[in-house]
């Protein structure tokens, strides 16, 4: 199959092979492309769609582009289930086999140096939400006189410091949340807050966005960690996912920017 060549991730050789039936984007499935004890993971995609001016308009495209990261995001799973990937960015081309080995030719070094400090370990999100408050009951209307307006600035008052109280007490929460997770892994990156329509599990305000670098060994330890504090902080929603591959501690190097073809970032939700 002729066609651009769409890149993964690099690795160490797979101790076991990959699923029979895996396929990546366009419906190719992917190969294992070496060079110097290093293994690009990578498919053909079609210059039509991944050339870089067609590319510019796809990405555009909010249905390809989910469905691009779909299928890229479902090689990178598959990998982490066998070895530990470095993931590229979403959409990384080169125009043929001898752009991506000139590619791990030139960051050998920084490939090597992050494998070594990420092999058998694992990505794990955490993100703590503020629940919405409930609506209130609408009450029946009484043949009383109305509310005058000293009583309506009072209750607005006691509705904002009730919000001001439960934004310090979701502050605390997290803060302490954070140091304990951070202890427990071996590094850790604050992402800035998350959109609450991206969320999954449900509305309300996101008040930390985190990822934790941590052993597969200990992972069983850190998952029980975050279980022990859902429902701790009652208004507070914890959401835990993952493992994945290590995509928020790998540094992205100028050789894998500069490849033929425009990128986009990385797919929104992993964590």
């Amino acid at each position: 199959m002729t066609g651009l060549r769409y890149v993964y991730a690099v690795c160490r050789p797979l101790g076991a092979p990959l699923q029979a039936d895996l396929t990546g984007v366009a419906g190719d499935p992917p190969r294992l492309l070496a060079h110097h004890g290093l293994i690009a993971v990578v498919s053909h995609v079609p210059e039509r769609d991944f050339s870089e001016e067609a590319l510019r308009r796809r990405l555009e495209d909010l249905d390809w582009l989910a469905a691009t990261a779909r299928a890229h995001q479902q090689v990178v799973d598959a990998l982490t289930a066998v070895t530990t990937p470095l993931p590229l960015r979403l959409a990384t081309v080169f125009r043929d086999d001898s752009g991506v080995r000139v590619m791990m030719e030139q960051q050998e070094d920084h490939f090597r140096r992050t494998l070594d400090r990420l092999t058998g370990r694992v990505e794990w999100g955490v993100k703590v939400y503020v629940e919405p408050e409930p609506e209130p009951v609408a009450a029946t209307p009484s043949p009383a006189r109305p509310a005058s307006g000293r009583d309506y600035l009072q209750q607005r008052r006691r509705r904002a410091r009730t919000r001001e109280d439960t934004w310090q007490r979701a502050e605390r929460f997290a803060t302490r949340l954070h140091a304990t997770l951070r202890a427990h892994a071996e590094d850790a990156r604050l992402h800035p807050p998350q959109n609450s329509s991206l969320s999954a599990a449900g509305a309300g305000q996101n008040v930390l966005n985190a990822a934790y670098l941590v052993p597969r060994s200990r992972s069983e330890e850190f998952v029980e960690i975050v279980d022990r504090t859902k429902g701790e902080e009652s208004g507070m929603r914890v959401e835990l996912t993952g493992p994945w591959a290590a995509y928020s501690f790998v540094e992205q190097a100028d050789a894998e920017r500069s490849g033929d073809a425009e990128r986009s970032g990385e797919p929104e939700e992993r964590p």
